[in-house]
């Protein structure tokens, strides 16, 4: 039986816990620093407290802390570690290998606590890490990574083959943004203004205009985001991925509001459990408890910037977000008039059932290529009236990014989350005799009804007795399986309900019995049989002393570490399945036509190299020539 797992971005501890009650498996959060995304910072508190709920349904966190380490930092990562170890985390994402190994033999934990056992929750191997080949996975799995998170830009083929190089667990992503470069390997943001992707500072240049140039300065595109990429979404993939060896199925959005998560978790969710019911003999659930009620989810409705299932079936496609690189929502329709002052818009609607309501966010894309955005004060069936709009025109089409309603159904119909419990009730002399099993399968048993008179009406008194105890009470759902009784008391409902009560207190004193996370140590041997010989290039963001330690030690020919990039006439800034001359229909190989080859990417003066390596199907954006 393979337990599957969706695992949910949080910004804060309280999108983690409404992710949980949309059905997450598992969620991931950053502590207080040294996480991939800055401005995703959590207290140790906070983090506890996540913990807390999370672990009443047996649902995992996980701790990112994957940034690149320096040296004068690496015992303030250690101990960061062991905190959130002691905060109740179930696993850490890192990236930095000298980390994994420094906190292998990290001594002195938080308040000097002596840490003679080491750490023992398992590590994962963040996507930061590069892992897009059988042999860089089992590398990874060499130094101790319990679980791989592997590159988003993989084919079901590609998964198979590191699925049967290694045993750990395999984390894939299936929802949310796409970085165009391969993750852990872009450092354009840091040429360009100093502040590390490697360390969650990304300016997210990979969304802004450029113009596309040739060597003469001939502009062959003008002005559009070449670099933005749709948004993913494998919500019909889970199948294909689950029997390709993947276990963990990961939702990006570290930054994403809390509608953002509820709406897609919960969409995932429902298709992660058809899943399981059509495979009952192969899969399960990782987590425990039963979601009930709560909001229809939309995915079309939130956040996103058009899809795409990019390279799973190892097919291109066009994967670019087209003339915009934000989300722009659902097609409302096309504008028809307006009147001279830009405050009332007249549509045509997209579909019949488009309902308009005061509040709704709209927007659109100027004659300027920039995304506009607006709200609609007033509307009255197909008329908008806002504020002045003058960069609108007739013809243009319209966009749907807030539907006040379906927020406010995100936010006031929450589903619930229950951890069913079976009961068994039976019975002699007046006396019943209650047993009760967990999902988890924690097991009580008590009596009730010593010393109570007989009950004049039995048919009664069973079916109160039954109504009463099967009901709720906290995060538990009690419902009675069996009865049998030869002679009935009689319970009052206060009884009754005070009895359920202190089922609910005797099992949360019993510890879940949770399904275990893999976890391994490391295999030095294994290690330096991929490392011995081989140039380690400053693509492996070797940025502390505990790194270049590991790599001389498992015999590596020469190490460069990770430095001011834009010293270096000729790297790469970063190298991407995503092809420019593809997307354009001017591929040598797929459309029999071509650009120049030399082919450059500008904006706000600053230029670019394309570079197009045809024989593994890439491209890359090549570091320009060095400043003085």
């Amino acid at each position: 039986m393979t337990d599957l797992e969706l695992l949910a971005p949080a910004r804060t501890a309280d999108i983690g816990i409404a992710a949980i009650d949309c059905g997450a498996d598992a969620v991931y959060i950053a502590g207080p620093e040294f996480g991939a995304r800055q401005a995703a910072g959590n207290s140790i508190e906070d983090i506890g407290r996540l913990c807390e709920y999370a672990h009443k349904f047996g649902v995992r966190i996980f701790a990112a802390l994957n940034t690149i380490i320096y040296d004068d930092e690496m015992d303030r990562a250690c101990e960061m570690l062991f905190r959130l170890q002691d905060a109740g985390a179930d696993a850490v994402i890192i990236q930095d290998a000298g980390l994994a190994m420094a906190v292998r033999s990290y001594g002195d934990g938080p308040k000097g606590t002596a840490r003679t056992s080491g750490l023992k929750i398992p590590l994962h191997a963040s996507t930061q890490c590069a892992i897009r080949t059988p042999e860089k996975a089992a590398f990874m799995e060499s130094l101790g990574f319990s679980r791989l998170i592997l590159e988003r830009e993989l084919s079901l083929d590609d998964i198979r083959a590191i699925r049967a190089a290694v045993s750990c667990e395999l984390e894939f992503f299936v929802h949310g943004a796409l970085c165009v470069c391969y993750s852990g390997q872009c450092y354009i943001s840091e040429n360009i203004s100093g502040r590390s992707a490697n360390r969650g500072a990304c300016i997210q240049a990979c969304r802004s205009l450029y113009d596309l140039i040739d060597e003469t300065g001939r502009k062959l595109v003008s002005n559009k985001p070449l670099l933005s990429l749709k948004d993913l979404n494998l919500k019909n993939r889970l199948e294909d991925l689950a029997e390709a060896g993947v276990s963990s199925f990961k939702i990006e959005g570290r930054l994403k509001n809390m509608s953002y998560v509820k709406n897609v978790v919960r969409d995932h969710s429902l298709a992660l459990d058809a899943l399981v019911r059509k495979y009952p003999e192969k899969y399960r659930r990782a987590s425990f408890g039963r979601i009930a009620g709560g909001f229809i989810p939309a995915p079309d409705k939130t956040f996103n910037r058009g899809y795409t299932e990019l390279y799973i079936d190892g097919k291109r496609g066009k994967w670019a977000s087209s003339g915009a690189a934000k989300s722009m929502g659902e097609t409302a329709g096309t504008v028809i008039s307006l009147s001279p002052d830009f405050t009332a818009i007249r549509l045509r609607p997209a579909t019949s059932s488009l309902k308009l309501r005061n509040g709704d966010g709209f927007c659109f894309v100027s004659n300027a290529n920039e995304v506009i955005g607006f709200r609609g004060d007033v509307c009255d069936g197909m008329t908008i009236r806002c504020k002045p709009v003058p960069e609108l025109k007739c013809g243009m089409t319209l966009y749907r990014n807030i539907d006040t309603a379906f927020e406010k159904e995100l936010e006031t119909d929450m589903p619930s989350r229950y951890m069913d419990v079976r009961l068994s009730v039976s019975g002699n002399d007046g006396i019943l005799s209650v047993s009760a099993e967990t999902a988890d399968g924690r097991t009580w048993s008590g009596t009730l009804g010593e010393n109570a008179e007989p009950a004049k009406n039995r048919d009664g008194m069973r079916k109160t007795v039954i109504s009463q105890l099967s009901k709720s009470c906290g995060h538990y759902s009690f419902s009675v399986e069996e009865f049998s009784a030869n002679g009935l008391p009689f319970l009052p409902m206060s009884v009754l309900n005070a009895f359920r009560r202190r089922i609910a207190d005797e099992l949360d004193r019993m510890p879940l019995r949770t399904r275990q996370l893999y976890r391994q140590d490391g295999n030095p041997e294994k290690a330096c049989s991929f490392i011995s010989g081989k140039h380690m290039s400053y693509k492996e963001n070797i940025s502390n002393g505990k790194a270049l330690e590991l790599f001389n030690a498992l015999g590596a020919a020469d190490v460069e570490p990770a430095y001011e990039l834009e010293q270096k006439e000729g790297a790469e800034l970063m190298r991407t399945k995503y092809c420019i001359r593809y997307q354009f229909g001017k591929c040598p190989k797929y459309h029999g036509e071509k650009w120049p080859e030399k082919l450059f990417l500008e904006n706000n003066g600053r230029r670019f190299a394309l570079h197009f390596d045809c024989r593994n199907c890439e491209m890359a954006i090549i570091n320009p020539q060095s400043r003085t």
